[in-house]
């Protein structure tokens, strides 16, 4: 199928969606965007609200209060803290210093901004296939490579490189262990991780290598705030690595990259424990919902997940679920044809609340079953 350049090339497009759908965007039930149904939490709205007087005056270009926050969340020292506009925005930095490599290391399917940074300063791209539409699908885990087989050893021999991965990996839902992950600061000149999902797990279940940015300076850790507290609009993110490196980044980034209100947001968020164990509470029983119920759901072949999404294998085209699902049930789901080692034949769905996976996995059903799937 030719790629429609007037489709989405992220989820959470509702507008999109709503023309398609022929209703108004507020009546689409977003599958398509892994974001945390339960927040934004009331901590956050309430520093937003609390913080709106401050929008006559200019943030502290050094964001020492939300560096602090961060800082303590993770038992960091805030010199090794750079908040950015989104994790997005720090990606544009880090790919920056990739692209002085020889070569990148790209773990695909990838996250399409990952190219788009990329070739934005001219690197040198190569591809490690994870999984691809070309690996036979006879069980749930078919096709989907170990890390030391996607990236041999041998890979760098000869020049200097660098690696970008993300963990758990979007958009499968594998999570690497922090021991698949640690020999390859010894193998690149420069190790990025994108940790975006990272805090979806429970701390005694992450794999994170934050704590060890501090023994290797080749080693960057992006986070978001966004999609765990459900706060996409607002745009905060922040990475971790060498005091260095990052000074570098702040000289060649704008000003100001974040604003007033998301700084406070985030220092409120950081703190609220209740809202964490609530979201961990919900993930845990609503991603098994989620899962056994598409399992049950003939023609659909599903990889398991750690994150709060599930990469969805299916024949025919996920492009005609998709819009068959809007037409009729106002429901969107992630398309992958902008996953190119994927294609038509997946898709991917987030996990919202029971109800509304509920309201998913009956309209899944029913579509399924009209156009053939079973």
């Amino acid at each position: 199928m030719q790629f429609d350049i007037s489709r989405p090339h992220h989820g959470g497009n509702l507008v999109w969606a709503a023309s398609v759908a022929g209703c108004s965007p507020d009546r689409i039930l977003d599958f398509s965007a892994s974001i945390n149904p339960l927040g934004p939490p009331p901590s956050a709205i309430a520093a937003i609200q609390s913080h709106l007087g401050a929008l006559r005056d200019y943030p502290d270009p050094n964001y020492q209060a939300l560096r602090n926050a961060i800082g303590q969340f993770h038992d960091l020292s805030p010199d090794w803290i750079l908040p950015g506009n989104g994790a997005a925005e720090l990606l544009t930095w880090a790919s920056r210093e990739l692209a002085d490599l020889d070569a990148t290391y790209l773990l695909t399917p990838a996250f399409g901004d990952y190219v788009r940074a990329l070739k934005a300063f001219d690197a040198r791209v190569m591809r490690c296939l994870l999984l691809g539409r070309d690996r036979p699908s006879s069980d749930q885990m078919s096709g989907l490579l170990d890390l030391h087989q996607a990236i041999p050893p041998f890979a760098t021999e000869g020049q200097s490189a660098g690696l970008l991965l993300n963990n758990p990996h979007n958009p499968t839902g594998r999570l690497f262990s922090k021991d698949d992950i640690l020999p390859y600061l010894e193998q690149f000149a420069l190790v990025v991780i994108d940790e975006a999902f990272m805090d979806f797990l429970r701390p005694e279940q992450q794999h994170s290598l934050i704590d060890c940015v501090a023994d290797y300076p080749n080693l960057v850790i992006l986070r978001s705030l966004t999609k765990f507290y459900s706060l996409p609009g607002l745009r905060l993110g922040y990475a971790i690595a060498h005091p260095d490196r990052l000074a570098r980044w702040q000289h060649w980034r704008d000003p100001w990259s974040v604003n007033t209100l998301a700084a406070a947001a985030g220092e409120a968020m950081l703190r609220d424990s209740v809202f964490q164990e609530q979201t961990w509470n919900w993930l845990e029983t609503a991603r098994s919902q989620l899962f056994q119920g598409l399992q049950a759901i003939s023609g659909l072949t599903l990889f398991p997940s750690a994150a709060n999404f599930f990469l969805v294998q299916c024949d025919p085209s996920a492009i005609e679920l998709q819009r068959d699902l809007l037409k009729t049930h106002q429901i969107l789901i992630r398309d992958c044809i902008s996953f190119p080692e994927l294609g038509e034949h997946y898709f991917r769905v987030a996990v919202r609340t029971e109800a509304e996976n509920q309201r998913l996995l009956a309209g899944l059903a029913t579509v399924c079953q009209q156009v053939g799937f079973n």
